[in-house]
């Protein structure tokens, strides 16, 4: 087992303030993406190159129960907020299944104003990656919502609480098994150009998931210089991307496969990054260059 731990960028409370306040509609985009992510769920207005449906994934040796990433937000110097992902080892109905969390919530003066906190759960077979249940639980200011979904694999429906039944495409993700699921990809049987397409059930709708796979790239991380695998979720050009790839995550090219940043470029606001300032308990040591 390895571990690294690095201390929070602090700041000065009344610079955030002065930052924040000519800044309120930036800092509302980016409360929006502090749910882990949100942005997956953007499909493509088109696909041109190799298109790969369900890509392949490799026996487990990435992650195990214990395992623990923490992420930090940030816009500049402004420090937005966290985002932590664990995993846990536990039974569900008779299946041995791991148990994901993924809470991500504002911090310092940004949760002053906003106050957001989002919980995302998914119990997700520890062989094929598939979701059997999950759950959400947001807080956001006075907004408040929580929702259960089962996935039925035996006829391809889900129930939701709020919702009811739905009939989903086979193989359908949630967003925890989702991200997961992307770090057993084997991409020695994928080019560079290809799109991965998979499919994921989120807030009681079906999110066609296209990512663009851009090869590798060496990066600096806060624990040193790191050879990546570099993708890029297909978003939708508009009102928040000026550019389909303005969307971008470095997993690390070693058996982790950790997501270690994250880029949003986002109309006006400009770059966003969530960034990993700290893991816990990974099965395999982090491969530096």
């Amino acid at each position: 087992m390895t571990s690294a731990n690095e201390n929070l960028l602090a700041g000065s409370s009344n610079g955030l303030e002065l930052s924040l306040q000519p800044n309120r509609k930036i800092c509302l985009k980016i409360k929006v993406y502090i749910g882990l992510l949100l942005l997956l769920f953007s499909s493509a207005l088109h696909i041109d190159a190799q298109e790969i449906y369900n890509p392949a994934i490799r026996p487990n040796p990435n992650f195990g129960a214990g395992e623990v990433l923490t992420f930090q937000i940030k816009y500049g110097f402004i420090v937005g907020g966290t985002a932590t992902l664990s995993l846990e080892d536990t039974v569900y109905n008779n299946n041995p299944v791991f148990h994901a969390r993924a809470i991500g919530q504002t911090t310092g003066i940004a949760d002053k104003l906003y106050g957001v906190k989002d919980i995302y759960e998914s119990w997700f077979d520890k062989e094929t990656n598939l979701p059997y249940e999950q759950r959400r639980n947001i807080k956001e200011g006075h907004y408040r919502k929580y929702n259960e979904v089962t996935y039925n694999r035996n006829n391809n429906t889900v129930n939701s609480k709020l919702s009811g039944i739905h009939e989903v495409p086979e193989k359908i993700l949630d967003l925890s098994s989702t991200f997961y699921y992307l770090r057993r990809v084997d991409f020695s049987t994928i080019n560079e150009g290809d799109i991965l397409f998979v499919n994921m059930y989120f807030s009681d709708e079906i999110f066609p998931f296209h990512l663009r796979y851009q090869g590798k790239e060496t990066i600096r991380s806060k624990f040193g210089k790191i050879r990546c695998i570099k993708i890029s979720p297909v978003v939708e050009v508009g009102r928040m991307f000026k550019s389909p790839d303005d969307l971008t995550i470095w997993f690390t090219d070693d058996e982790n496969r950790l997501p270690i940043m994250v880029k949003m470029d986002i109309r006006i606001v400009g770059a966003v990054y969530l960034k990993l300032i700290k893991y816990e308990n990974l099965l395999n040591p982090l491969a530096f260059e």
